[in-house]
């Protein structure tokens, strides 16, 4: 609809006052206080989103500074049917950045600042598509609510404060165009085992469990030197070594990748665990060897731990051993395994168990996720996307997880196919002339659900 768009046009340098607000505020998650169980910066994040948009006009809630909801009601004020989900804290600054990452920056057609794509500008961006539905004066058939929660980087607790049902149709800009309708299950295992071994100090490798672990090491008693051949790549990982008297040190370099894909990093944990076994016979050699012969270096899919499934709509397994810690007595590993639809929490459990036989064992996951890619609102998400962009809509399924998994809803946006944003980095950034594409194909998906 023409006026949509010069609404989101005219509207475009607001927008980034609007989104300039939020990033000011560094909403990272922190210790609970009173009136704030995820930070006081979060907190006030929560109330400040509340207060645009009660200066937008929308019908606006502030659910215990947890999560704030905006609504554009019908005329006879039904409860929202569509529902936008978002979030407003972001994940810490960290090191490296150009420019200040708690303001907007803009510069050479980008804005840059921590928040700006993940997912204060989504946000604003949804903000402005419900707007201009609201400035065309279309009578609405459907109340819209926009609800802005303040946890999702650290697991979504918040989603806990909201008080009733999704919306029945739910979409979040928190992942990437067109749709993805399909996330995988998900589950995270703890292996432990008590193992005494005096040849070794220490190993120890891996620091966040979704992750392909870029660094192992371990510090070994040894009479002699390595093998000649210790220090060849294996599966693209290098080592170095530093001798002092009778102890060496073992370090592996690997490359880090999301847990989501981790054909596309280099695992240091199992690629050490694959040399230390190999040149060596304790107790804690030959556990090494075992877990190697489950999960060995290059291998990506489960497929020696019996969870080598693929499916045609959600692909296949991915299992990342992650981390490691052993210090003479006790080993304590974790896994990250990313499932199609055709498994379940349950099975994946039961595989592993089976391999892992003799390991204490601990779980936590979620099941697989789909909305039907023939739904009638998912094929109007995918319409608005066609429209807007002139490309043809798909949807897609991923091994990451977004804010709607289990929530009944898919993500829409707000990352388009070949960008680089910086997402969870240095210098995180999104093009103007995108995030402006991003609340036009609110609108227009938003009109269209809605009137």
């Amino acid at each position: 609809m023409k006026n949509l768009d010069e609404y989101i046009d005219l509207h475009a340098e607001e927008m980034v006052a609007v989104i300039r607000r939020l990033v000011e505020i560094p909403s990272v998650s922190a210790e609970a206080r009173e009136g704030a169980p995820f930070g006081e910066e979060c907190a006030r994040a929560v109330c400040e989103a509340a207060k645009i948009m009660s200066e937008y006009g929308l019908t606006v809630q502030n659910i215990d500074n947890v999560i704030a909801t905006g609504d554009l009601l019908t005329e006879d004020g039904k409860a929202p049917e569509l529902g936008i989900l978002a979030h407003l804290d972001v994940v810490p600054a960290g090191g490296g950045w150009t420019f200040p990452p708690f303001a907007v920056t803009e510069r050479d057609g980008k804005l840059f600042g921590r928040g700006v794509i993940d997912d204060k500008g989504p946000a604003v961006a949804a903000l402005f598509g419900i707007l201009a539905v609201k400035n065309s004066g279309a009578p609405l058939k459907k109340s819209v609510r926009l609800i802005l929660g303040s946890n999702e980087e650290n697991g979504s607790s918040d989603l806990a404060f909201y008080p009733e049902k999704m919306p029945a149709m739910l979409f979040t800009p928190d992942g990437s165009f067109p749709v993805i309708n399909i996330e995988k299950g998900m589950l995270r295992c703890e292996f432990t085992a008590e193992c005494e071994d005096d040849s070794i100090m220490f190993f120890r490798g891996g620091e966040a469990v979704n992750a392909v672990p870029d660094r192992a090491e371990c510090k070994i008693k040894m009479n002699g030197d390595l093998p000649s051949d210790f220090a060849k790549s294996i599966g693209g990982v290098t080592f170095s070594t530093e001798k002092s008297g009778d102890l060496m040190r073992l370090i592996a370099h690997g490359e880090s990748a999301h847990a989501s894909l981790p054909e596309t990093g280099r695992n240091a944990v199992s690629a050490l665990a694959k040399a230390l076994s190999d040149s060596a016979d304790t107790p804690f050699a030959r556990l090494l060897r075992r877990l190697t012969e489950l999960f060995p270096c290059g291998e990506t899919d489960g497929a020696h731990a019996g969870l080598g499934v693929y499916d045609e709509k959600s692909g296949g397994t991915t299992l990342v051993w992650s981390n490691a810690r052993y210090d003479g007595k006790r080993f304590v590993g974790r896994l990250d395994c990313r499932f199609p639809l055709s498994l379940s929490i349950s099975e994946v459990e039961k595989r592993l168990s089976a391999a892992l036989d003799g390991f204490t064992l601990s779980f936590m996951g979620t099941e697989p996720h789909e909305v039907p890619s023939d739904s009638e609102f998912v094929k109007t998400l995918l319409s608005a996307y066609e429209d807007k962009t002139g490309k043809a809509g798909e949807c897609l399924a991923i091994g990451g997880g977004t804010y709607v998994h289990g929530r009944g809803g898919v993500a829409f946006g707000a990352e388009f196919e070949g960008d680089c944003n910086n997402m969870h980095g240095a210098d995180e950034s999104v093009r103007l002339d995108r995030l402006i594409l991003c609340g036009k194909i609110y609108a227009e998906a938003i009109y269209r659900l809605a009137t």
